[in-house]
């Protein structure tokens, strides 16, 4: 069962933001909701998916651009930022391009 987009102007119910923007559907127990960005950003199966997905391919990404140079013991301080950024990439990545899947259109 999908909600009734809210218009624009009325507070959303979940955190009493004033939805004034895009909406966007997610799934719940009970079928579909609507949610605001802040909303839909924390919704736990979007932040689970995202997180199984930066851990494969970022070790994939990691384990060919930076390899070679971890196994052999000369990881330089560069690799500190290097490493957590070729995980955060496609985090952001699968994030965007979910939330950008779940539009509802304007408010």
């Amino acid at each position: 069962m999908t909600s009734l987009p809210p218009t624009a102007g009325t507070a959303w119910q979940r955190c009493q933001v004033t939805l004034k923007r895009t909406a966007y559907e997610v799934r719940t127990g009970g079928g579909r909701s609507l949610r605001c960005l802040c909303c839909a950003l924390m919704h736990r199966p979007l932040v689970a998916r995202s997180l199984i997905i930066a851990l494969i391919v970022g070790t994939l990404l990691t384990a060919i651009n930076q390899g070679n140079v971890i196994f052999q013991g000369d990881a330089s301080p560069a690799l500190a930022w290097k490493i957590p950024l070729t995980y955060a990439v496609p985090y952001c990545v699968a994030t965007v391009g979910a939330l950008l899947n779940s539009r509802a259109g304007p408010a």
